[in-house]
């Protein structure tokens, strides 16, 4: 009858092997063969002159010897808890140095910047929607194109950021169709009286003829052409402002 036997009994288990404590374990054998090399050479020296202290250094080399195969164990483990500490604050700085890059803040590309909007080459009623939205951008909440067939030429109507009713005629003009004098008389003829405007401004595409301009200030009426739109779409001062952040050329209301 055969007698069953344990596995682990009859040998030991290996471990994994480990290459950095394997070269530290070389290094540290080279070191320890260097050092004693040197010093067996040194008492090989001496031994000539002095006979008694050679037999004293030989006594005490076999008692090293012995107390190294006696505490090989402690050693190698000595050397282990060196080595790992030695990784541990390595990994430690990689672990930081990592943390550090992850912690920084991510450079975000930054948005293209939006093309200037062409007004002439919109239709006339985006062209309103678009006076609208810029007087919406400038805090008039509740701009609202109103423009159509008896809108008695009020095309957007808002209220200015400091309480005063805004009302609007855009005219989408080409180039070589500037707004005459009769159209600023008949805008200036309903703007106060009918729609009881603060602040009264036409918007035009093509600009404005010089008899035009000159009624427009006699009554006090806002005249934005393609330059004077093109500053307040990009960011400029808009027409209700103070007369000293507004566009040169343009009257008071």
């Amino acid at each position: 009858m055969g007698i069953p036997i344990r596995g682990g009994s009859m040998q030991k288990r290996r471990r994994p092997f480990d290459l950095r404590r394997t070269s530290f374990g070389f290094a540290l054998i080279a070191l320890v063969l260097a050092g004693g090399g040197m010093a067996l050479r040194a008492a090989w020296r001496s031994a000539a002159n002095h006979p008694v202290a050679a037999a004293a250094l030989t006594v005490l080399a076999f008692a090293a010897v012995f107390a190294v195969l006696r505490r090989r164990r402690r050693a190698r483990r000595l050397a282990e808890t060196v080595t790992d500490a030695a990784y541990g604050i390595v990994d430690a700085g990689l672990a930081e140095l990592d943390a550090a890059e992850a912690a920084r803040p991510e450079k975000r590309p930054e948005p293209p910047e939006a093309a200037p909007v062409d007004h002439a080459e919109l239709d006339p009623y985006a062209f309103e929607e678009a006076v609208a939205e810029l007087c919406r951008r400038d805090g008039c909440a509740d701009a609202e194109v109103v423009g159509g067939a008896g809108d008695l030429g009020a095309d957007v109507l808002a209220t200015t950021p400091d309480g005063r009713r805004l009302v609007v005629q855009c005219k989408r003009y080409g180039p070589g169709n500037r707004a005459g004098s009769q159209e600023l008389q008949r805008f200036g003829g309903t703007c106060y009286a009918v729609h009881e405007a603060d602040v009264a401004l036409v918007v035009s595409t093509g600009g404005f003829t010089e008899p035009a301009l000159d009624y427009a200030e006699q009554c006090g009426i806002l005249c934005h052409g393609p330059e004077e739109l093109a500053a307040w779409s990009e960011g400029g001062a808009p027409p209700w402002a103070p007369a000293e952040e507004r566009a040169p050329g343009l009257s008071a209301p």
